[in-house]
């Protein structure tokens, strides 16, 4: 068995082109504003990256860069202008924040009907109660190439190795939605390759380079790899053993090329609902 390989890159060139065709139909451009505060490196080349493929779509997209040094009262208040300019629809701010900024108090600051990262409190209760909200964009990107995949999720088993509040969590939630019969596990679980080999679906955000093996992985599963680690020499990989994986899985994300380009895409897709939604038209 080899795995066929899903082509994030691919299918987020193909949501990207569909977004754009459909803002060429608005009489306005969606307006995305990123809050980026200091120099981290990735964070620079992520910020750039999704300016760039904004741009490309359609949007109004700009980034307010403040320096390491601004305080956190002073982040706060520019989250509270960009909160009342009518031209933004979408604030984003770039993780991580200076170690002396609290990331929970700049992100609740930020006005829930623009969180296009779908992190503010009030976005994860809606999730969490089956109500409509702006979804984190991982996980919503996860949910494209679960889709891709044609896996069948109504009633899948699936597993999401990982508990954070950008992923873990959300994705589980996404998948309960969806039917799927979902569990959550993590570092501290109990025989943890057993738990993974019961999965029809992986959904692998550990944050832990290789970690998931290829013995571990059912005959035929979708493996999504949510991990991008880098190694010593330069070479990202995810938190899944690709080449072992490979013979295991009837489906799986590469790293890089998987799900990486789709959170850029749903950043943009959820910048677009919340322009909508703001102006009272359908999406």
């Amino acid at each position: 068995m080899t795995a066929h390989i899903l082509d994030g890159k691919a299918l987020g060139a193909r949501l990207r082109a569909g977004l754009a065709a459909r803002i060429t139909g608005l009489s306005f451009k969606p307006g995305l504003r990123v809050v980026r505060v200091g120099e981290d490196p990735a964070s620079g080349v992520y910020v750039r990256n999704k300016d760039r493929a904004a741009i490309e779509a359609g949007f109004d997209s700009a980034t307010v860069h403040l320096p390491e040094a601004t305080s956190e009262a002073t982040l706060l208040a520019e989250i509270a202008r960009l909160n009342t300019d009518p031209t933004v629809d979408g604030i984003l701010v770039q993780l991580p924040l200076p170690a002396h900024i609290r990331a929970e108090a700049a992100i609740a600051a930020v006005d829930p009907s623009k969180d296009v990262d779908g992190f503010h409190p009030l976005n994860a209760g809606r999730l969490a109660a089956g109500q409509p909200g702006l979804v984190p964009c991982t996980p919503r990107g996860v949910m494209h190439l679960l889709a891709e995949s044609g896996v069948a999720l109504q009633g899948a088993r699936a597993l999401v190795l990982g508990r954070s509040q950008i992923v873990g969590r959300p994705m589980a939630q996404l998948l309960l939605g969806a039917d799927c019969t979902v569990t959550i596990a993590h570092s501290r679980t109990r025989d943890l390759p057993a738990e993974c080999r019961r999965a029809e679906i992986l959904i692998a955000a550990a944050g832990r380079t290789e970690m998931v093996r290829g013995d571990w992985i059912s005959p035929g599963a979708v493996v999504i790899d949510v991990g991008i680690n880098r190694l010593a020499d330069g070479k990202l990989v995810g938190d899944v053993a690709f080449q072992e994986a490979v013979g295991h899985a009837g489906a799986i994300t590469p790293v890089p090329g998987g799900v990486g380009p789709m959170t850029i895409a749903c950043l943009l897709e959820n910048t677009l609902d919340a322009a909508l939604a703001r102006r009272g038209m359908a999406g």
